[in-house]
């Protein structure tokens, strides 16, 4: 099973960034992509605590918890001195990376976005396949880089169509977004596809109500070239 769920950033000095590029007919075993229910706390946070971009606390699911051999597999960084922009959304945020482990994947942190490391490709490689990112959003009181790009009320995207993204210096054009249940994203193969000059976000799409959500937001996005976006 492919989970993006919440854990703590592993402290570790940074690696070099092993990347897998995709190729035609490249296999990965994708089940789904799914993020816990967390809940914010709006005392004091503790230095421990994980924090959202308004800095309030982060009180995580009781299944979030990332083992000692999860973490050092994850070899999470949450930030590699460069930046997600979405200027049209008021979003600015450090990017990070992680790894996908055993079909899991772990942001480690509510106030970043993160490349997965090992699927796709890097920015800096766009004209060679995907380049995925992952990122949280909170129900409730509590804000994460997820909920720029979220429509929770009418269960959408509030990105639309040409909107600009700058990822790590490379400026992509949203083309389409989608909403998927955790269930059936396995069988997207348009999502997993190693597409040139694609970017895909994926974050949860939470609900009015609070409760877990059950979906998935898909924002894909084609890499601005010369004034217009890369034919792929």
């Amino acid at each position: 099973m492919t989970y993006l769920r919440a854990g703590h950033a592993a402290r570790r000095p940074r690696r070099r960034a092993a990347w897998a590029y995709s190729l035609a007919g490249f296999a990965f075993a994708i089940a789904a992509v799914l993020c816990v229910t967390v809940a914010v706390g709006m005392s004091t946070p503790s230095a421990s605590a994980e924090q959202d971009l308004k800095g309030n606390s982060v009180v995580l699911d009781p299944d979030a918890t990332v083992t000692p051999e999860l973490s050092e597999a994850m070899d999470a960084e949450a930030d590699i001195g460069e930046r997600l922009v979405i200027g049209s959304r008021g979003l600015d945020v450090p990017l990070g990376q992680v790894n996908e482990v055993d079909g899991v994947l772990t942001p480690p942190g509510f106030s970043s976005a993160y490349l997965v490391r090992n699927l796709g490709v890097p920015p800096d490689r766009a004209d060679e396949g995907t380049t995925y990112v992952v990122m949280h959003s909170l129900a409730g009181e509590g804000i994460a880089p997820g909920d720029f790009v979220t429509d929770v009320a009418n269960g959408r995207a509030s990105i639309a169509a040409g909107e600009e993204i700058d990822v790590a210096g490379v400026v992509y054009a949203v083309s389409t977004s989608s909403v998927v249940s955790k269930t059936d994203l396995p069988t997207r193969t348009d999502v997993w596809a190693p597409t040139p000059d694609r970017l895909v976000i994926i974050t949860c799409l939470q609900l009015p109500s609070g409760t877990p959500s059950t979906q998935n937001l898909i924002i894909e996005a084609t890499r601005v070239v010369d004034g217009g976006t890369a034919s792929g």
